[in-house]
């Protein structure tokens, strides 16, 4: 694991930010999931729709950034989250970390709305997660004083097959992770980390 979090606890107080959209994924599909006929229409308000967007409906740039739809979609999202947002949190302090999270996101589905049909519809954090990717592609490459090298290996391994995973998922939104990873690449420079942070480094449990 990329993080020092023993339990739930730890997480929470170490990491809040993480801990507050892992809990949203988790909350929100639980409740999308449940047959309560009521929250359709909550859904169909909420979700990444690009037609809608184009007219107006700005909101649904973020909202989709919590939602999934079906469990595996939401485990394989929040397990990335757990593993690699704690150490960027650290690293860049909750707002930054934020902004690249949100960022990124937001940025994988301006390019869906688009590059991709008027009627499509979207919903996932995968955008933003490809984000996280794009920064730690960039300190790999570019601030080795943060990362020794044995990590900067494993970590664009790591990068390398989730893209090779996207390209061969059939019914992901590669452009939202090409796009995501993209947006986390380019706000990495502006985002600066904290000189008195110890180097990124592999927690062996």
């Amino acid at each position: 694991m990329f993080h020092d979090a023993g339990d739930v606890r730890s997480l929470v107080r170490l990491y809040p930010v993480v801990s507050i959209v892992l809990s949203a994924h988790i909350i929100l599909w639980i409740l999308f999931v449940l047959p309560l006929t009521a929250l359709e229409p909550v859904w169909q308000y909420i979700i990444g729709t690009n037609g809608a967007i184009r007219n107006g409906e700005y909101w649904r740039l973020i909202s989709p950034l919590v939602l999934h739809y079906d469990f595996n979609h939401m485990a394989a999202n929040s397990l990335s989250l757990w593993l690699f947002g704690p150490w960027l949190e650290r690293a860049l302090g909750k707002g930054k970390f934020l902004l690249l999270y949100i960022g990124g996101g937001v940025g994988a589905n301006i390019a869906t709305v688009l590059l991709l049909p008027p009627m499509y519809t979207h919903v996932g954090a995968s955008g933003a997660i490809f984000a996280l990717f794009g920064m730690y592609s960039y300190l790999a490459l570019f601030r080795r004083d943060l990362i020794a090298p044995k990590h900067t290996q494993l970590l664009l391994v790591i990068v390398v097959i989730h893209l090779l995973l996207s390209l061969m998922e059939p019914d992901g939104n590669l452009m939202a992770h090409l796009f995501g990873f993209a947006t986390g690449g380019l706000l990495a420079p502006f985002l600066a980390i904290r000189p008195q942070l110890p180097m990124f480094h592999v927690i062996r449990s």
